[in-house]
């Protein structure tokens, strides 16, 4: 089964894209223009990226001295994706976009993922503009957002710094008043920052005509000390040349310059970099220090560039689930080719018949099947969370604040379950390639090596164990957490009238109900440190629990297209379900266990026993 026969079965016959064109904003909207966005990104992302993926992983970026060197492929790839409009795909028409549902761009963006994760499509770029769209000026929308969704501009976002890493309440970039009338200035407070920042995406390249990045910085107090804490953060637009009211660039460089390039495991042709910000290399006006303008209120910064990160942690969801699909279905292709190994009869081997192809051997099915239910249950939450968002937009009050709810809770699964199952899926796929996976003559080494960077990115795994445990399932005494359960239950419910998915209905509550006692177990002392000692065990037992509902909810959508079974992508998705409810969901049992104890083993372990 293909990609896009996949994506179209999740948005059409499951999540039902197509009631959408209901809500007024997508009125001028039809499946035929939806297909019409798939068709385009597909052949870009066939023609532009995937040929090059190799090729971007072997030559790497590297800095002249003067500017960072990238292939050409990856100039044409940009420029290509620029042109197709998806940067601006679910914006308003006003603002130059398509006003397409979010879950359609979700689902377009897909193909680029799989084809080439590590040349990119502007996630950052988007997301950038996105924020400024919500918390920026008229001005700032016109000059920087704008610019960043024709493709003109490309954005960052620059928060880690090499002493602070996730912890951003110690950053130490500082941000001062830039002169007496520096809150005059028409785009936006004007500020001088200096500080560093350590692994920002495409930090640095010549791709575009200017980079935007988005800095989180602290202005001193009245006692010109930093502000301990998250409370301290603001978020500034730093522009790496300086621009007018027009968004004309002025010649003038920013005081921003490249301090160094990471070299990562994977992700190989996406320029990674340490920014010093105000080192005085590009002195503005003949001083030292980065231009930057606030956006929103002083001291607001981190609750303005959450906008950001939630959907770049949805996006790294996202990429891990296209890169364990690349894996899977070459994999696929190779074990229907690969002959190894014969049939084991009462008798034994026979030598002399024929070799069986090593896709007919229980071993690599089971391979296989892991792999689907792993990477077509991811793309399917993140699809729905896609959902969720234009429900969040667009839907009547009560719905939409329900969406809001179900995002909260679902975000740290749809950053994190992928990133852990969807890189198993490619550990696996190594695994069928034999040791032929190991050699750069298959892409399946790759692919791991790309995806095990999206266990990191946007977050841990530990900060978004402790996110849903510690904050997402108690918020608001717990409503998103029911919203979620009843929307499970709801599902169990369905499936119980059906004979083929009964069982898989009772297994999915039974979870459901030992998920529900271990949250409350853990916060039964009311103490964080019991809690949350286990709040990874936590989140992956939460996450099969989602990825359970979302295949029976999946199933049962398959079922209802065809009841007879008769169609092989139907006896696909059932065998990928059962797979995943006969070998994966007991695990959660394991998981739970320490979760209900509060199990201190670890946190109480003493450093020199190490």
């Amino acid at each position: 089964m293909s990609l896009r026969s996949t994506v179209d079965f999740l948005l059409y016959q499951w999540l039902d894209a197509e009631s959408l064109r209901q809500r007024a904003r997508f009125a001028d909207h039809s499946r035929e223009t939806f297909d019409a966005v798939f068709d385009t990104c597909e052949r870009i992302a066939r023609e532009k990226y995937a040929p090059f993926n190799r090729l971007v992983d072997t030559q790497e970026p590297h800095f002249d001295g003067e500017k960072v060197i990238l292939p050409q492929a990856t100039h044409d790839a940009q420029k290509a994706y620029a042109a197709s409009g998806m940067l601006s795909a679910a914006q308003d028409y006003e603002s130059g976009g398509m006003q397409l549902p979010y879950t359609v761009e979700a689902a377009a963006n897909a193909f680029f993922a799989m084809a080439s994760v590590s040349i990119g499509s502007g996630m950052l770029t988007t997301g950038n503009a996105n924020l400024l769209m919500v918390h920026g000026t008229d001005l700032q929308k016109e000059v920087f957002a704008k610019n960043e969704f024709s493709g003109r501009f490309s954005g960052t976002m620059c928060l880690s710094e090499p002493q602070a890493g996730s912890s951003l309440s110690d950053v130490t970039t500082r941000a001062l008043p830039d002169g007496a009338y520096f809150e005059s200035e028409p785009l936006g407070p004007r500020y001088r920052l200096k500080g560093n920042k350590m692994w920002i995406s495409a930090g640095e390249h010549e791709l575009t005509d200017n980079i935007i990045h988005l800095v989180l910085a602290k202005i001193p107090g009245p006692d010109g000390k930093l502000i301990p804490g998250t409370r301290g953060i603001s978020l500034f637009i730093v522009p790496k040349k300086m621009v007018n009211t027009r968004g004309e660039l002025t010649g003038v460089r920013n005081d921003v310059a490249l301090a160094g390039l990471n070299h990562k495991l994977g992700w190989r042709g996406t320029t990674n970099t340490l920014l010093n910000f105000g080192e005085g290399k590009y002195p503005v006006d003949g001083q030292a220090g980065a231009v930057g303008y606030l956006v929103g209120q002083p001291h607001q910064g981190l609750r303005c560039m959450f906008h950001m990160m939630n959907e770049a942690r949805i996006g790294v969801g996202t990429a891990a689930t296209m890169l364990g699909m690349a894996g899977y279905y070459a994999s696929l292709d190779y074990a229907r080719n690969r002959p190894q190994g014969r049939p084991i009869t009462g008798a034994g081997k026979d030598a002399s018949a024929p070799q069986s192809r090593i896709i007919e051997h229980a071993d690599v099915k089971r391979m296989l099947l892991a792999q689907k239910s792993y990477c077509e249950g991811a793309l399917a939450l993140e699809l729905y969370c896609a959902r969720l968002v234009d429900e969040q937009h667009t839907a009547e009050p009560q719905a939409a604040d329900e969406a809001r709810l179900l995002l909260e809770v679902l975000t740290p699964i749809a950053k994190s379950w992928p990133s852990e199952w969807c890189l198993e899926a490619n550990s696996l796929a190594i695994q069928v390639h034999g040791g032929y996976g190991y050699t750069r003559d298959f892409p399946v080494e790759q692919y791991w090596r790309d995806n095990r960077l999206n266990m990191i990115h946007e977050g841990t795994h530990g900060i978004q164990a402790m996110d849903l445990l510690g904050r997402k399932v108690l918020m608001e005494e717990g409503r998103g957490l029911a919203l979620l359960t009843a929307r499970i239950n709801a599902t169990a419910e369905r499936a119980l009238r059906v004979p083929d998915l009964a069982g898989h209905a009772r297994a999915l509550a039974q979870a459901l109900q030992q998920v529900s006692h271990a949250t409350q177990a853990a916060w039964a002392t009311g103490t964080p440190g019991d809690a949350l000692a286990n709040a990874v065990p936590y989140m992956q037992a939460f996450g099969h629990t989602v990825l359970a509902w979302i295949w029976l909810d999946v199933g049962l959508a398959a079922l209802r297209a065809d009841a007879t079974k008769s169609v092989a992508s139907t006896l696909g998705k059932i065998g990928a379900m059962a797979y995943f409810y006969h070998y994966e969901l007991p695990k959660i049992g394991a998981w739970l266990n320490v979760v209900q104890n509060r199990d201190l083993t670890c946190a109480n372990l003493p450093e020199e026993a190490f």
